[in-house]
């Protein structure tokens, strides 16, 4: 018997940009898609979000997605914003007109690399929050805190309850310090 074949989702990335990117043993292409204001190819492979320059001679993005905090599609002007957890400046694509699964598959990533995640109030209308994820190119368990918009780390209230909150989650998976 013949399995019906997979409808293709998109375009194959383009062989220079495959190159350029020299991905591990074991790492794949998952999604792509080339940003309308410079050119440059995003790419969505099993351990990072890589963005390769547009004339392909280098990477100038490779993240891997245990540090990718979140990404938001807006529809209407088709621009990906991605976040990151060390709060590194986020950065944006517009790709309009293309055949991508990019962003579902930066969500798809992202949540995947949550083993486990516990949101922390820290004071008045003040949030943080403390994960566990896993680092999918070396298979490594990561203890992460993200602090909230006006949420100092140097406040000894908020470091008592963040180690707390990630010893309990340290405990749960098994890391110990």
């Amino acid at each position: 018997m013949r399995l019906p074949r997979l409808r293709k989702t998109q375009p194959d990335l383009p062989g220079d940009v495959a190159a350029t990117l020299e991905l591990g043993r074991g790492e794949r292409v998952l999604a792509h898609a080339v940003d309308d204001a410079t050119g440059a190819t995003v790419v969505a492979t099993t351990w990072a979000l890589c963005v390769v320059a547009p004339d392909a001679a280098a990477v100038s993005l490779r993240r891997p997605w245990h540090v990718v905090d979140a990404g938001v599609w807006q529809h209407e002007t088709f621009l990906l914003t991605v976040t990151f957890v060390d709060g590194t400046r986020p950065v944006q694509w517009t790709l309009r007109d293309q055949q991508t699964l990019l962003p579902e598959t930066l969500r798809e990533r992202v949540q995947a690399s949550v083993v486990l995640a516990q949101r922390l109030s820290v004071g008045e209308r003040r949030m943080a929050r403390v994960a566990i994820r896993k680092d999918f190119r070396t298979g490594e368990l990561v203890s992460q805190t993200v602090l909230g918009r006006g949420v100092r780390a140097s406040d000894v209230i908020v470091q008592e309850q963040v180690a707390h909150a990630l010893a309990e989650l340290e405990d749960q998976v098994g890391i110990t310090r």
